[in-house]
């Protein structure tokens, strides 16, 4: 099936006389007639459910649209991108081992690793998602166990190389995990370009709505856990904290990753969305192919309108012509990358504080990638208790506007940020 008619009927096959829309089951836990019955669920040799905890159906199916749109074999949901990010790393790297991860990620992920993964002993390398391979190649080291990246940096824009770093990953026996959130697999496929792990933020465009919190990891089912035994025994070694199971043997390529995540993992730290949000996550997947187009449209008009504005000093859109990243968005994001723009003020921060106040149609807000446009000045709000040299050596200068696009008619927000400009 084609992208948009997976997005409406991916994941769930409703039989004769069953419910059109994906059914919430709002139940903790499932009844069986013996403890028979439920101890081969336990033991993974039978299929089915015990506990929401671990898995819910519900969110079994929105995961499973996901999995098809990604071209994926298996999939689940998470509490938030941040769990998703954190059960995709710590899957397979523990105490004593290291991953590389590009400079160029999201604030709240560059902490995760950087700070509260690293008290647990895993160490990160961050390599600037422009350098060399040969640069890349110097930073692996024989503990090296996975790396890490943004198809489109929030909020820098960056776009990942993704062939570049799949192809450094697999010399070394690691996978790449790729966080695909802004573009969506509507836009961009990871895995066709050599991705072997994609995560989401279903918050964002995926939900759309601003309505739920969530996360996704989808595996391609191409790694092989096996051939790189020595690297992966939480994968190919019997697990003892659940009945000696060895994922990669048990479940092969195509289900280790996701049985293990589940079995153990979310066992453990039980960041598993609600059903409700997992139905009202769904019912923004069922949009998401026409609602990117719009983004990317919108998107792509306001920045060139920017581009040529007298009060703009600067426009990053990975979509405009002559921008950095244009070339590597037009190879892998050839239809659309996204609906987040970032602009200066010409005027410095102060320009800016005032733009923001002027604002009529955009919300101020933290949030991004919603139906709504969104606009957010770093430097007074997320960023504010940094100088102005720090601001710019994290590349997020004081005169930074950062514009989520949303699905308004164009000539609304256009006239919106033009009258906030001649403000």
């Amino acid at each position: 099936m084609g992208l948009g008619t997976t997005c409406i009927r991916g994941g769930y096959k409703p039989e004769n006389g069953e419910p059109r829309q994906i059914p919430i089951i709002q139940s903790t836990t499932f009844r069986y007639e013996t403890s028979e019955h439920m101890g081969k669920l336990f033991d993974l040799e039978a299929q089915g459910y015990f506990y929401t905890r671990l898995q819910n159906p519900t969110c079994d199916l929105v995961a499973a649209k996901i999995a098809e749109l990604e071209g994926g074999t298996a999939a689940m949901l998470t509490s938030s991108g941040q769990a998703a990010n954190f059960f995709a790393v710590f899957n397979i790297a523990t105490a004593g081992d290291h991953v590389i991860a590009s400079n160029s990620i999201y604030g709240g992920t560059f902490n995760l690793f950087a700070v509260t993964m690293a008290k647990m002993g895993i160490e990160f390398t961050f390599v600037s998602p422009d350098c060399s391979p040969d640069d890349l190649d110097s930073a692996f080291k024989p503990n090296t166990k996975a790396v890490f990246g943004e198809t489109i940096a929030n909020p820098a824009l960056t776009v990942l190389d993704i062939q570049k770093f799949a192809e450094a990953a697999h010399a070394h026996g690691v996978p790449l995990i790729v966080d695909n959130t802004f573009p969506t697999p509507i836009n961009c496929r990871p895995f066709e370009w050599g991705a072997d792990i994609v995560t989401h933020s279903t918050t964002k465009y995926l939900d759309g709505h601003a309505a739920a919190l969530g996360g996704c990891i989808v595996d391609s089912g191409r790694f092989d856990w096996m051939a790189h035994a020595e690297k992966f025994p939480g994968l190919c070694t019997p697990d003892e904290s659940y009945h000696g199971i060895t994922y990669a043997e048990r479940f092969g390529r195509e289900g280790a990753f996701i049985t293990k995540a589940t079995a153990q993992l979310m066992r453990d730290f039980g960041a598993m969305p609600s059903p409700q949000n997992a139905f009202l996550l769904n019912l923004g997947l069922e949009s998401l192919h026409v609602r990117m187009a719009r983004h990317c449209e919108n998107a792509q008009a306001i920045a060139e309108h920017l581009s040529s504005h007298p009060q703009v000093s600067w426009v990053s859109y990975p979509g405009l012509p002559g921008d950095k990243y244009y070339e590597l968005a037009s190879k892998y994001m050839p239809n659309g990358t996204c609906g987040v723009i970032s602009f200066g003020c010409d005027g410095g921060r102060a320009a800016a504080e005032k733009f923001m106040k002027n604002l009529e149609v955009a919300h101020i807000a933290t949030h991004v990638a919603d139906a709504a446009t969104c606009c957010l000045h770093p430097a007074s709000s997320t960023h504010r208790q940094m100088s102005e040299d720090e601001l710019a050596a994290a590349g997020v200068p004081a005169d930074m506007i950062r514009l989520s696009v949303g699905i308004e008619d164009v000539a609304d927000l256009i006239a919106d940020i033009d009258q906030a400009l001649d403000a």
